[in-house]
């Protein structure tokens, strides 16, 4: 395998037995044991840092292009085959938002399938001028409402959504001691942020309440929190050398260059080259999609 560029079909076989492999310029399909996996199966696990939770490297993200309670999946795939193939082959981790719309399509096209299979993550949204409410009630009530729209006793990870002001510990600090709670108490089993500034991102370094935490990485500075990943990934292995779980998201760049193979390929040899992004988040438009980053590859 070179060690400059990847295929497609090299990188699927490559993402689903753990990242680091190109880098280091040995055959992805030697049996190798990064993140414990030790073949090509998509739905071997991997940690989500300290957290406890477990589960496969690539996830389904169901909020792209979403807007108000109302994300792509939403409006395109009213049947939740999307879902319910990612399932089939092997995608074990499911990222919803309030803001997306989607827990019902989550319940119904996983409602077959034994709950401690898979791993649900979704967020709370804090701030104004998004949700359709009058105001945002606690994270309790709100929890409660979301463990209703995805048939679920338990939420694997809440996480608060969209940090953008360095002082949002401060800010935000009731919420998080109701998740504390709520995690004292077995009804969620972790909690963290997605964040979109780099004074929040850096305000997870040393904060001993994220277990996990969303980060905008690719090696193109689109939809970044700076435009220069240098500036980006030194705060990402701090954030993964104390036991946050880190979640990557905008990987291809929102989406931008989900049609140009060389960019996807760049885009994931730099990731996946970081050793530091325990789980790789996407969104998928259609169903020829998942195939397209799931191909199935035994080791050989």
């Amino acid at each position: 395998m070179s060690r400059n560029k990847i295929t497609r079909r090299q990188f699927v076989s490559t993402v689903t037995i753990g990242t680091g492999a190109v880098l280091a310029g040995t055959s992805a399909l030697a049996g190798s044991t990064a993140y414990g996996i030790s073949s090509a199966d998509a739905s071997n696990s991997v940690m989500l840092g300290k957290s406890g939770i477990k589960t496969s490297l690539l996830g389904m993200g169901t909020g792209f292009s979403g807007n108000i309670s109302s994300a792509y999946i939403t409006k395109a795939v009213t049947d939740e085959s999307l879902i319910r193939k990612a399932y089939e082959k092997g995608i074990r981790f499911f990222d919803c938002a309030d803001s997306y719309g989607t827990h019902k399509h989550i319940a119904s096209s996983l409602e077959s399938c034994p709950r401690e299979t898979y791993v649900l993550g979704t967020k709370i949204w804090v701030s104004q001028n998004k949700i359709n409410e009058f105001h945002h009630p606690d994270a309790d009530i709100v929890v409660d409402r979301f463990r209703k729209e995805l048939n679920t006793d338990y939420i694997d990870l809440i996480q608060i959504h969209c940090m953008t002001d360095p002082s949002w510990p401060e800010k935000e600090k009731k919420q998080m001691d109701i998740l504390e709670n709520l995690k004292s108490r077995k009804i969620i089993r972790a909690h963290g942020v997605s964040v979109h500034s780099i004074g929040a991102l850096e305000a997870c370094v040393g904060n001993p309440w994220v277990d996990v935490v969303h980060v905008r990485i690719n090696p193109f500075g689109e939809s970044m929190d700076k435009s220069d990943p240098a500036l980006i990934t030194p705060i990402i292995e701090k954030l993964h050398n104390e036991g946050k779980g880190i979640i990557g998201m905008k990987l291809i760049g929102a989406g931008k260059y989900k049609n140009d193979p060389d960019k996807v390929d760049e885009a994931l040899k730099f990731i996946m080259g970081l050793g530091t992004v325990d789980l790789l988040l996407f969104g998928f438009e259609k169903p020829e999609q998942i195939d397209d980053y799931l191909i199935k590859i035994k080791p050989r």
